[in-house]
């Protein structure tokens, strides 16, 4: 079933047709609310909410192309206000490393390394980098996450990296 025709059958209700969509990107979803919230528990949670509110307002979704960034944004959103609720940062995020070092000690400390660097950046820059490099979204989709324009998420993404390199070395080319 194609992308149109699947989004045509969940605005007519169909959870099955909604469950297939979400399921195609389910790896996704999983990596995107867990680089918010930080924990396995929080992330499956945030995921049901978001399918849960993706099933009630899809009626609202006028273009089914934008199904994957739009359902995303909801996502995050869903992510962001747990942690509000919850009135706690999250400082310290674990990723799988995939074909990288065995070592889970050198792991977390790579990752350690990362949010503290990280740290030093204001709450939209740091977004900004980790939907980028982290995820490794496009511009386009990032900045859809982050409801602006792909220009600022470039711009997010530039001034961040600039900080990172002005606080701990590297050169910038202006």
């Amino acid at each position: 079933m194609n992308l149109r025709s699947a989004v045509k059958k969940a605005k007519k209700g169909s959870k099955e047709a909604l469950l297939q969509l979400i399921m195609e990107e389910k790896e996704n979803y999983y990596r995107l609310a867990y680089v918010y919230v930080g924990n396995e528990h929080d992330a499956m949670d945030a995921m049901e909410d978001m399918i849960v509110t993706v099933y009630e307002k899809i009626h609202q979704l006028n273009d089914p192309e934008a199904f994957y960034s739009w359902s995303k944004t909801i996502l995050v959103n869903l992510c962001k206000t747990m942690l509000r609720k919850q009135n706690r940062l999250v400082l310290k995020e674990e990723w799988s490393d995939e074909g990288g070092s065995s070592n889970p000690l050198e792991n977390s400390d790579r990752d350690m390394e990362i949010q503290d660097m990280l740290l030093q950046l204001n709450e939209h820059q740091a977004e900004a980098i980790r939907l980028k490099y982290i995820l490794d979204l496009d511009y386009s989709t990032a900045a859809k996450v982050m409801g602006v324009s792909v220009g600022t998420a470039k711009s997010r993404v530039f001034q961040g990296l600039k900080k990172l390199r002005e606080t701990f070395g590297g050169t910038a080319h202006e």
